[in-house]
């Protein structure tokens, strides 16, 4: 029995004295009636403090804001406008920050598969790293440079350290079995390293790491950080790229490094280690996740006596995929009543057609929750937006950023129209 936890909220957070939530400003029920419901809001000071905290943290030209957690030319804007580099990992990602008046040079290109057209795009526009992955990927590098496509570009090398995450397997990238990166145990990163070197098509400046998402424990980092400065050494390249994937907190009780304290424990592996390279890392999760509640209207609550109670809202799985893919945890508050104890237990569901489309399993709701009540997710700024599906042909919710008072709509809502403009018939 508890009230939402407001740790769990933005920065910019208040409650006024009739228990009404405002963010940025911003009345939260009053947005939910002016954009409709579902909605992401988000905070942009929020947003800004973090990419200042990374930037001071990692230093200029380390801090690279991973677009994946959550992309659309406000954000990259954003991030652009407080001095990080962007991570893009595909060429529609890299379509969005150009067309946000980002420079390709501010921009380090991801996959683990990317195609020959995408490594056309990369090396005509001329992104600041190529972040390679694999062998085929240098044959096709080499393919592109034969035929006088594109510069030779800076790339990086993204190693398989043998790190095993303290999270979720389909989030552990760090561990032997991987489909990413060169594999470290079995000698494929030494000899991605002088096949680099030896080839005309890349520029080798340095090696990059990424361990996976949503990991509290920074011993975690701070063992991939030794590992890679022990292989990184030998062959004194000048860049060393530590990835992200860095956990915020989401349910109570829950407890999260800050990005001041991440850098501090890679930045002391690596001096311990004698690591000469320039350091760099990739926050995504930790710039956006806390930034953003969903809010949601209740649409129907549904008591199944000696079994549970569950409580549909009018979003779901389209809208944060997480609880269903990873078993994700959240909590939930009526953003009217924000201090209501909460004391019912209820599942909460979305309106698909699956029995999977859940999006707390296990949820403290205040016990007079009715139909028509608004209902908030806090810290779904990083991976619900930017992994939305159209499932049931549910258009996509909007996305508002507040700040000052002010509010901002930056996607607009999906229409039915939209759904068909694809669709040739």
């Amino acid at each position: 029995m508890s009230a939402v936890p407001r740790s769990l909220l933005p920065d910019t957070a208040t409650v006024s004295d009739d228990g009404s939530l405002s963010i940025g400003g911003c009345d939260v029920a009053e947005l939910a009636a002016r954009y409709g419901t579902p909605l992401f809001v988000y905070d942009e000071e929020h947003m800004r403090a973090r990419c200042r905290e990374a930037l001071d943290a990692f230093g200029d030209g380390c801090a690279i804001y991973a677009t994946k957690a959550f992309l659309c030319m406000a954000m990259a804007r954003l991030a652009h406008e407080e001095g990080m580099l962007l991570d893009v990992a595909s060429g529609g990602e890299l379509h969005v920050v150009m067309s946000a008046g980002v420079p390709p040079s501010s921009c380090t290109f991801h996959g683990n598969n990317k195609s020959i057209g995408e490594l056309r795009t990369a090396l005509q526009v001329g992104v600041r790293h190529v972040v390679v992955d694999s062998f085929d990927e240098l044959d096709r590098l080499d393919a592109l440079h034969v035929a006088g496509e594109g510069r030779v570009p800076d790339v990086l090398l993204r190693i398989t350290p043998g790190v095993h995450a303290h999270t979720h397997d389909f989030i552990a990238t760090g561990q032997n079995d991987s489909k990413f990166g060169f594999n470290l145990d079995n000698g494929d990163a030494a000899r991605a390293v002088e096949q680099a070197r030896r080839s005309p098509s890349v520029s080798l400046v340095g090696l990059h790491c990424h361990i996976g998402s949503n990991v509290f424990a920074v011993d975690s980092f701070g063992r991939a950080a030794e590992v890679m400065a022990a292989f990184a050494g030998p062959f004194d390249l000048p860049e060393l790229v530590l990835g992200g994937g860095l956990g915020v907190a989401s349910v109570e009780g829950e407890m999260a490094p800050t990005i001041t304290e991440w850098a501090a424990t890679v930045h002391d592996a690596c001096r311990a280690a004698g690591v000469g390279a320039t350091i760099s890392a990739e926050p995504g999760r930790a710039i956006v996740a806390a930034a953003a509640l969903t809010v949601y209207t209740v649409g129907t609550v549904k008591p199944i006596p000696g079994v549970r109670t569950y409580v549909a809202v009018d979003g779901g799985m389209s809208d944060n995929p997480r609880p269903v893919l990873y078993g994700s945890g959240y909590e939930a508050f009526v953003p009217l009543h924000v201090d209501t104890l909460r004391t019912h237990r209820a599942r909460v569901v979305g309106k698909h057609c699956e029995s999977g489309d859940v999006l707390l399993f296990d949820a403290l709701l205040p016990a007079d929750l009715n139909v028509g009540d608004l209902l908030a997710v806090p810290a779904t700024g990083a991976y619900a937006q930017s992994m939305g599906s159209n499932y049931n042909k549910i258009p996509r919710p909007p996305v508002v950023f507040v700040r000052n008072g002010h509010d901002r709509l930056v996607v607009r809502r999906e229409t039915y129209d939209d759904l068909l403009a694809s669709d040739v018939g």
